[in-house]
């Protein structure tokens, strides 16, 4: 285990116990779930680690797919139920297989990027899968912002399928993911959800991520030989 555990820097450290810290003090004065804090916590604890590169991210990961996918059917989110388990489940354990071929001995994986021809492709067809999957879930009358969660959706799978890949091009579309799920919870609060504050919280933490991982991961890709394509 030791060879997966390597240096984190300041920066890391002090996003990590700041969220945290954050994520507490809401917890404690809102009166929120133990539940939600430990789904946080599991979260922000997996994307720093993707952001590295570490393969850690894997069993982190599990514990926050099956959390969040509770809370997500606890306020209406059937979208999020069903891409975070028939999706995201079995994709942790494909993901860690297939990173566990390309890791140095600190368990970093090798990055690589897409070329501009597959990124125009890609994002053509998560536009156009977003507007057919909110139009499917706008017919559940208990669904809340459809075309939101269609797109979180579609972003989410098509980054996390990247990220099994090893491009650093999922982080593009993890910054609007992120975005789009801070708009989504927060119209959370405003009808009275108790895990709202924490998960707007959460996504906020993400996006701070995200950033760093696409900056970490360019500079990763530099280091293969080449721009990869699909």
């Amino acid at each position: 285990m030791k060879k997966y555990i390597s240096y984190w820097s300041i920066y890391e450290l002090i996003w990590l116990v700041t969220f945290c810290a954050v994520a507490i003090w809401i917890t404690i004065a809102g009166g929120d779930s133990p539940f939600g804090f430990f789904v946080f916590l599991s979260g922000v604890l997996c994307v720093v680690l993707v952001a590295k590169g570490s393969i850690l991210n894997y069993p982190i990961g599990l514990f926050n797919t099956l959390g969040y996918a509770w809370l997500s059917w606890q306020n209406g989110f059937y979208g999020e139920v069903i891409e975070y388990l028939f999706f995201y489940l079995p994709m942790m354990v494909i993901g860690f297989l297939m990173w566990r071929k390309h890791i140095d001995d600190n368990g970093i994986v090798s990055m690589k990027k897409l070329s501009y021809r597959f990124v125009v492709l890609i994002s053509i067809v998560c536009i156009a899968v977003t507007a057919g999957f909110g139009f499917i879930l706008s017919l559940i009358e208990t669904q809340n912002t459809p075309y939101i969660d269609a797109a979180t959706n579609v972003l989410a799978i098509s980054a996390t399928i990247l990220m099994v890949r090893r491009y650093r091009e999922q982080w593009a579309a993890y910054i609007i993911l992120n975005m789009l799920s801070i708009i989504m919870w927060a119209l959370r609060i405003a009808d009275g959800s108790p895990e709202g504050p924490l998960m707007v919280v959460m996504w906020s933490a993400y996006l701070v991520n995200s950033v760093y991982g696409f900056y970490n991961w360019t500079k990763g890709a530099r280091q293969t030989e080449g721009s990869i394509t699909i």
